[in-house]
């Protein structure tokens, strides 16, 4: 009898941003990068406003990402974006008799924009607090249109992936992260990640793997890069090159006053970002008292050097530029580390860790 080889391929990460596609697959050990590809949509076109247009242009990139690149087999893991995600926060009694599943469902019936026949429902339990003289458990509720899902799984499948698990954001960011976890007490750290993209930021505070608060803010690299073209009176196009060149070089490249300009333009949306992180923070301390945080990890397409020290100025946490690529082999070019954290996550995700 002729045995033939079993080949295994680890998944492959699809993070499906505003503007980008993020593909990532490890080796079959997990110890490097196999792949790793960033392709942009030939046009930004809002999914809320035409999902058949949108849909077109996504099966058009995914099909165009496999082309000439190293990524193998078909098993894919991808992300529901927050766009797509419905979060709602519950508190229920520790000592509630009833189904804490069956809870979920009646609090998602009173508050989600659609039909309960077409959501998909998820939930993460979060920490005990107390209130008053009860102890109550956070809940953190996520769901999803399902007939949208199910369009995305299809034109997965019809562009040559094998759709193996769906994963949100949120999770996929903190994923990439407490994989690099090696101490005892980093499972016991307060940890606030603040994901900055395109059109929006994450916001996840955790325990080590624990959950404890998650919170989208309309704030992203699409706010900045209009306040440049509006402030400085230019083009959009030469206020996206102006920010990523000024943010990208080395500090000893950089035109302090060239950098001063850009900031300063940027000033309103940094205001408006640091007050609403300041709000979780606040949050997080009245609801979640015991420990405190212990520091920011920044990351996202848009984790600079410049936005590190802002945050970090103004919210007097030290504050970090995340890097999930960190414990692993990856010998490509890949520009900003930080904007591989959702597809790092994503390919892990087989690894263990914290699903919704």
């Amino acid at each position: 009898m002729i045995r033939l080889p079993l080949f295994h391929y680890a998944p492959i990460g699809i993070d499906i941003g505003s503007k980008s596609i993020k593909m990532v697959q490890f080796s079959k050990d997990y110890a490097t990068i196999q792949e790793a590809a960033s392709f942009d949509f030939p046009e930004p076109i809002a999914a809320e406003q035409d999902f058949d247009a949108y849909l077109a242009q996504l099966k058009q990139t995914l099909q165009r990402a496999r082309v000439g690149r190293n990524f193998r087999g078909h098993d894919a893991i991808f992300c529901i974006h927050q766009r797509d995600l419905f979060l709602h926060n519950i508190r229920v009694n520790k000592n509630e008799s009833k189904a804490l599943a069956n809870i979920v469902q009646q609090e998602a019936a009173d508050r989600i924009p659609y039909s309960m026949l077409d959501a998909e429902i998820r939930f993460v339990e979060s920490a005990e607090l107390r209130q008053g003289e009860q102890t109550l458990r956070e809940v953190i509720i996520m769901a999803c249109f399902r007939p949208r899902l199910e369009a995305l799984l299809e034109l997965f499948e019809e562009t040559g992936f094998r759709p193996i698990s769906v994963d949100v954001e949120p999770m996929a960011i903190l994923r990439a992260f407490t994989k690099q976890y090696r101490r005892e007490a980093d499972e016991q750290d307060r940890v606030l990640y603040v994901h900055v993209g395109y059109s929006n930021t994450a916001v996840i505070i955790a325990e080590g793997t624990q959950v404890l608060f998650i919170k989208y803010l309309n704030v992203g690299g699409r706010h900045f890069d209009e306040a440049v073209c509006r402030q400085l009176d230019m083009t959009m196009d030469d206020a996206v090159n102006l920010r990523r060149h000024s943010a990208d070089r080395r500090r000893s490249q950089q035109t302090p006053e060239v950098e001063r300009s850009v900031l300063n333009a940027m000033r309103d949306e940094l205001e408006r970002l640091h007050q609403e992180l300041a709000m979780c923070i606040r949050y997080h301390s009245v609801t979640f008292r015991g420990r405190p945080l212990v520091r920011i990890v920044l990351s996202g397409g848009e984790a600079t050097e410049t936005l590190r020290a802002e945050l970090e100025r103004t919210t007097t946490i030290e504050t970090e530029l995340g890097d999930p690529l960190r414990l692993y082999d990856a010998p490509q070019v890949l520009g900003r580390h930080g904007q591989w954290d959702i597809a790092v996550g994503l390919a892990a995700r087989q690894l263990g860790g914290k699903e919704a």
